[in-house]
């Protein structure tokens, strides 16, 4: 982490990743980048559909290859690069065939290392295979829920699953956040875990730099009037008034609140819930 002198009021505290020291410092591949127009949270009717998005810097987007696309092929790691779009840093690769893609990249992950994308492969951080011929303990992150179906869990900053059993046409992996799920034996997922783990010890220091990100600002709902939000109201400061916490639509929310669809089409898959509160291990 690379820490500030406290300057200005915003410099104390604030924090940022050191990335010379991670990043190979290539501009990235024009080839596999493209601009686009950022949503900023409304939904095709162009009303907000999510709060606090909007602004922001001007981004390209990467391709990156979450569909395992080049198998039986080796690729050599040219680049370590950031990504704008995503908290984990993405590698480029240069496969035997001369096709070139972005992957995400695991930690510890370098310039000049070599991965596949094989049926059998070594289980070392980067190689990716069907989770049926990964070993039990193993640390996996980049995890389709259907085969063939594109990666979907586990692809942001240090985060990992774990394959813990096998049963019946399933491989059972815990989830970072400690839910237990069966996904098919068939799917695919990458060895290792997401590099730059570092990013959750990231002080942000100043508004200003949310707003950088694209994140505008969120305003308390027991700030508000009652007709605004479940909070609202009141002489002076107050707390909810309530013992559950719930949204500005008075749905459930927060720490300990089951905000699952109860007939969800995926609960079958479930086989333990993840652990909430302040205690989950």
């Amino acid at each position: 982490m690379k820490k500030y002198n406290p300057t200005t009021p915003g410099r104390r505290g604030m924090t940022t990743i050191n990335y010379r020291e991670l990043l190979s410092g290539d501009a990235p591949n024009k080839s596999l980048t493209k601009g686009g127009r950022r949503g900023s949270g409304r939904a095709n009717s162009g009303r907000i559909s999510v709060r606090h998005k909007g602004g922001g810097h001007k981004r390209r987007f990467r391709e990156v290859d979450f569909r395992n696309s080049q198998i039986d092929i080796p690729g050599k790691v040219a680049t370590i690069e950031y990504d704008p779009n995503r908290t984990g840093f993405i590698a480029l690769i240069n496969y035997a065939n001369g096709a070139k893609a972005y992957v995400l990249a695991p930690q510890n992950l370098a310039v000049g290392d070599t991965i596949i994308t094989a049926e059998k492969a070594d289980a070392t951080p980067g190689n990716r295979m069907p989770l049926k011929n990964i070993p039990l303990s193993t640390f996996v992150y980049n995890i389709e829920l259907k085969e063939n179906g594109g990666a979907r869990i586990a692809r942001s900053a240090g985060s990992a699953a774990e394959v813990i059993a096998r049963d019946g046409g399933f491989v059972h992996i815990k989830m970072p956040s400690s839910e237990v799920r069966k996904v098919p034996e068939g799917a695919w997922a990458t060895v290792g875990s997401v590099s730059n783990p570092e990013n959750i010890l990231v002080n942000i220091g100043k508004a200003g730099r949310n707003r950088w990100k694209g994140i505008r600002p969120t305003v308390r709902g027991s700030a508000m009037n009652p007709v605004d939000h479940p909070y609202g109201g009141g002489e002076g400061k107050q707390g909810r008034g309530m013992r559950r916490a719930k949204t500005k639509w008075g749905k459930p929310s927060g720490i300990g609140q089951k905000t699952r669809t109860p007939k969800k089409y995926s609960n079958k898959l479930i086989v333990s819930r993840r652990k909430v509160g302040k205690k989950r291990k």
